[in-house]
């Protein structure tokens, strides 16, 4: 001993350290997850707003080829294989797309044509909850 202290070092952590630093901890999430909530549905959106852009340019690519778009029956197929239904596909030069098209949700797109809301397509998805509501990703809005 020097002067009544000891000379050992002290080891371990003290009761109110630890529960400091989960205080710390619990504060920062409290911040943090209510932002981070909702986020990966957000992102889903995003990816299906993408998809219906890049299957758009292929539907675009497949009509200068051809002089018309896909019909219904034909569906997003015609994109990735050359078709024998009427109409025949002229200068048919794809594959446009290499997979058929999944949603992020894991459901095909919708593709009617001619379309309901616009004159050449209608291209969407159902959604979170695969069924026409509010929460449909769409291409004439």
């Amino acid at each position: 001993m020097i002067y009544g202290r000891q000379t050992e070092s002290r080891r371990g952590f003290t009761l109110i350290e630890i529960m400091l630093v989960v205080i710390i901890i619990g504060a920062l999430a409290a911040m943090i997850v209510p932002r981070l909530a909702g986020r990966s549905e957000q992102a889903k959106v995003a990816v299906a707003k993408a998809d219906l852009s890049n299957i758009a340019t292929a539907l675009k690519l497949y009509e200068l080829d051809n002089g018309n778009f896909p019909i219904t029956s034909q569906g997003l197929s015609a994109l990735r294989e050359r078709t024998a239904s009427v109409p025949v596909p002229k200068n048919w030069n794809g594959p446009y797309l290499e997979k058929d098209p999944v949603d992020p949700w894991g459901s095909a797109y919708v593709y009617v044509a001619p379309g309901a809301h616009r004159p050449d397509y209608d291209l969407s998805s159902k959604g979170k909850d695969l069924n026409s509501a509010d929460d449909d990703v769409v291409n004439w809005q």
